[in-house]
């Protein structure tokens, strides 16, 4: 089993990604391979609504001249699926909904490709507007037809500056406890 994420933070280090950290040391405590994939700053472009997926049916974007098609690879060849997200203006980073436009209509048009894998948000804020971030992610994995497991509270952790995040006890309980989670419902899927 391999659970993939995908932080949508330009900072490498950041907080967006402790965070992430901790949700994937418990996956992978329960044997599950696990693998980050940057794709906040990098060239990664919004659906251009060409619809050539829904024609070539190759389960990849017409398009080849950014990171996507590697992301969507990955996303369906995993067992689950964290997409990450600083807070951004209330909402997600540019290229995250990016992944998330891209991935979601050629797995969609393909036969809903990720239907019934694992998925999970992660999103790290400075003050407000995570839950906007929260939904947007969300959102992408019940069109998805994805299961979502549940944490002690909302997968959002409190930090500015990079590192700040681990000051926030219960937001890296809450990731530790969703990284438990996804684990048993990995488990429960394989069956």
């Amino acid at each position: 089993m391999k659970v993939v994420a995908f932080n949508g933070s330009p900072r490498v280090k950041g907080n967006t990604r402790i965070l992430i950290g901790h949700v994937l040391t418990e996956i992978e405590k329960a044997g599950v391979e696990t693998e980050v994939v940057q794709v906040g700053a990098k060239d990664l472009h919004g659906c251009r609504a060409c619809y050539e997926c829904k024609e070539r049916l190759d389960r990849r974007c017409a398009f080849d001249d950014d990171i996507a098609n590697e992301c969507i690879d990955k996303m369906i060849a995993a067992d689950g699926v964290l997409l990450a997200s600083p807070t951004y203006f209330s909402d997600v980073t540019p290229e995250i909904k990016a992944l998330m436009d891209r991935a979601g209509l050629v797995t969609r048009a393909n036969g809903d490709l990720l239907r019934r894998k694992a998925g999970a948000a992660v999103v790290a804020v400075r003050r407000a507007g995570a839950m906007h971030a929260f939904d947007t992610l969300n959102h992408f994995f019940t069109i998805s037809q994805m299961i979502i497991p549940g944490s002690s509270y909302w997968n959002v952790g409190i930090g500015r500056a990079p590192g700040e995040v681990e000051g926030d006890e219960e937001g890296v309980a809450t990731m530790r406890t969703l990284g438990q989670n996804m684990a048993w419902l990995l488990a429960k899927l394989r069956g």
